[in-house]
């Protein structure tokens, strides 16, 4: 049986990302890159994988589905979606879709997903408020896992749906578990598969409270979704709660506590109004007036 791996690109380490090409080899692994980096990476774009290019950017959402989709037309029943700088590995992989095929013979599993190992934080993260269920020695179950290492079937995704377009980037991933959650799946992260991974650019204590520091305009996109996905009923209200009410304090800590406070400011206050105003899809767009 062979299971597909999409990997979406942006201004990728080419290094690294073909140390997960040469990981994963054709005969046993369907890999499709998704490439939303201005110019085609010529490496990738001559390489055995399939490899689809957007240089306007399409967002991360629209090029998982349409890595997804690429490979279930091609007859593959389970994929595994990645970050560009994901450290994943056949045993990881394997793990995982052990558990998947055995889970769906006793119940409507919608993913599964790594555990994760905080690179910054040399740790195993556990979650602050959504610690999960322990259901064995090697499952949870939880109410989202992250896109990075998450497997998905073919089965599942019809029955769900596509990852949200609209939402671009941020918050894709957790919101197309919860639709999942609402449909009667479940969400499961293994215990026994463990995967490194790094959230954001770095991790900066402010009064003893740890935050992440990523790209300012992503910002934008964490303000807008934060507004759009609150108003929702199958959205966790304990999620609700906690990004709703820590905007401020967000606001605050990104304007004048990290570098390129102004910048930052600008980008959290157009998400802020863009979410107020249901606004969705990429900024880019908007801005240079296509949408």
């Amino acid at each position: 049986m062979i299971t597909g791996i999409v990997i979406v690109l942006f201004n990728p380490d080419v290094n690294h990302v073909s140390g997960i090409l040469e990981a994963f080899p054709s005969s046993e692994w369907d890999v499709v890159l998704v490439d939303n980096s201005p110019v085609r990476t010529q490496s990738f774009a001559s390489s055995q994988v399939k490899y689809i290019h957007f240089p306007e950017n399409v967002g991360i959402a629209k090029a998982q589905n349409v890595g997804l989709e690429a490979l279930f037309d091609h007859g593959v029943e389970y994929a595994f979606l990645l970050d560009q700088d994901s450290f994943f590995s056949p045993v990881i992989a394997r793990e995982l879709l052990s558990q998947f095929l055995a889970l769906e013979k006793s119940c409507p599993i919608a993913a599964i997903g790594p555990s994760i190992h905080c690179q910054f934080s040399d740790c195993v993260e556990q979650g602050v408020l959504q610690k999960g269920k322990q259901v064995s020695d090697s499952l949870k179950q939880v109410k989202q896992i992250i896109a990075s290492g998450m497997l998905i079937s073919h089965r599942a995704f019809k029955k769900v749906g596509g990852k949200e377009n609209a939402l671009f980037i941020d918050g894709v991933d957790h919101e197309w578990c919860w639709r999942a959650r609402a449909k009667g799946m479940v969400i499961y992260q293994s215990l026994s598969a463990c995967m490194p991974h790094r959230q954001g650019d770095n991790r900066i204590k402010v009064c003893g409270v740890t935050f992440k520091q990523g790209a300012p305009i992503r910002l934008y996109y964490q303000f807008r979704n934060v507004l759009i996905l609150a108003r929702r009923p199958y959205v966790p209200l304990y999620w609700k709660l906690r990004h709703v009410f820590a905007i401020p304090l967000r606001y605050i800590v990104n304007r004048y506590c990290f570098d390129e406070g102004k910048e930052r400011g600008c980008f959290m206050r157009a998400g802020f109004k863009d979410g107020a105003l249901h606004r969705t899809g990429s900024l880019d767009a908007r801005q240079n007036g296509s949408s």
